[in-house]
């Protein structure tokens, strides 16, 4: 079949051939099929969807275009977990060397930021010296060695992804739950994790804004992982005000590590110790609350902390942040962002938080935009809050003045203050599988 007619199947709603899929996505990898052609049929499943034929035969075409990590010669079982990306998240640098301490192998392989959303790997190349260019080889060394390791994705795995997924973010193709779902699911797999335990946000600062859509997409990556033998389970959780208090890079890694000695903000410990409970499980801890016990524990002792500085030495980073982190990049200049009538706090544009953020230099705009590890928020007051005039929201952290006093203004309207009294939003919306 020739891509042509490939494509005219799609966009006229029926199914494609799971072959046809494989063979349509191998081309497009060799040079024998376009971009403008992959970028016609992204479109066309926009519109008419995946079936589960196809959207299996799909992952499998992602993972089968480049190579598989093979982890069986680690002892343990292996348990990854995957945020759909939110503002704020910086769960992962706290669980991953919790979960790490509770005697679980965690290989965790992350993404960069994007659009407004935060990446892990940003925020962990702003600690000194941390690399997260690691081959597989050095991956699987220090999984054995030390039970947790964290790095980017490589060329080499599921590369098809990543030349479709630049496709998709010009193409107005993001969105897809199918396009999601898939990309998802192929680099974990093809990560060689036993397990993967997902946080689909949902809110008005995550990709999706409805519960509805968040619970889809939750489903089509538990099936798709399933049926390649990943254990997955998922929560939903609440996106409609950045996690904890710190929005950009050095400044969440402080507050990890604040979370990692047993303080920090109650709804990232919350989240964290969520999450660290669905991984232990599935790593074989018959009791779910016993599985929170012991995280919490780990949390609480320094247990976590120790794995963390571990993780931080192994990977070439300089381990005295985890006491001192006025090692790491601070900004010149704070400037408050202060209400200007009392009230309380209706609403918080989340997703104008993560867009500022980018502004300020905390994201990329563009691919090759330069972050700067220093800026960012600190955001004072949440949903529900009662704030007097004066009073300070957020605070900025710029190394560019006029540009903090700018986003300072801008900040400041994405806090919706009224007289009606309002209750937090729940962290945890839904467990899903």
């Amino acid at each position: 079949m020739t891509p042509y007619d490939f494509i005219c199947l799609k966009r006229e709603g029926k199914s494609n051939d799971p072959d046809d899929i494989k063979r349509f996505v191998q081309e497009y990898v060799d040079g024998s099929v376009a971009d403008y052609q992959v970028s016609a049929w992204l479109m066309a499943v926009c519109f008419n969807g995946l079936n589960e034929e196809e959207l299996t035969a799909y992952t499998e075409a992602l993972i089968e275009s480049g190579e598989r990590f093979d982890l069986s010669s680690i002892p343990g079982f292996t348990v990854d977990k995957h945020s759909t990306g939110g503002v704020g998240d910086k769960a992962s640098l706290v669980l991953a060397p919790l979960v790490a301490a509770c005697g679980v192998i965690v290989p965790m392989i992350s993404g960069r930021g994007l659009g407004h959303t935060g990446g892990t790997l940003d925020k962990l190349a702003s600690i000194p010296g941390f690399r997260t260019d690691l081959t597989a080889e050095e991956f699987k060394r220090y999984l054995r060695e030390i039970g947790v390791a964290m790095m980017g994705q490589t060329p080499c795995l599921c590369p098809a992804d990543g030349r479709i997924y630049a496709l998709r973010d010009v193409t107005a193709t993001v969105e897809s739950i199918p396009l999601i779902a898939a990309s998802i699911s192929a680099k974990k797999i093809a990560e060689g994790t036993d397990g993967l335990v997902l946080d689909v946000k949902v809110g008005n600062g995550a990709f999706m804004t409805d519960e509805q859509s968040a619970e889809l997409l939750a489903r089509e990556i538990i099936s798709i992982t399933n049926r390649f033998n990943v254990k997955t389970t998922s929560i939903l959780s609440d996106m409609n005000q950045p996690l904890g208090r710190a929005v950009g890079n050095a400044l969440e890694v402080a507050e990890a590590i604040e979370c990692l000695r047993g303080k920090g903000p109650a709804d990232l410990r919350q989240l964290v110790l969520e999450l660290a409970a669905q991984m232990l499980v599935l790593a074989g801890w018959t009791d779910a609350d016993k599985a929170r016990a012991d995280a919490e524990r780990a949390l609480d002792s320094g247990k976590a902390t120790g794995k963390f500085r571990d993780m931080v030495t192994m990977q070439g980073g300089d381990a005295r942040i985890a006491d001192d982190l006025s090692l790491l990049p601070q900004a010149r200049f704070k400037i408050p962002v202060r209400a200007v009538e009392s009230g309380i706090i209706q609403n918080i544009d989340t997703y104008r938080i993560g867009i500022l953020g980018g502004q300020l230099g905390a994201g990329r705009r563009r691919k090759d935009d330069r972050i700067d590890p220093a800026v960012g928020f600190e955001i004072a007051r949440k949903t529900a809050d009662e704030v007097e005039k004066g009073e300070v929201l957020a605070l900025v952290h710029a190394n560019d003045e006029s540009a903090g006093l700018r986003i300072a203004e801008e900040l400041r309207k994405c806090f919706e203050l009224g007289e009606e009294k309002m209750l937090p939003h729940p962290l945890i919306v839904k467990k899903v599988g």
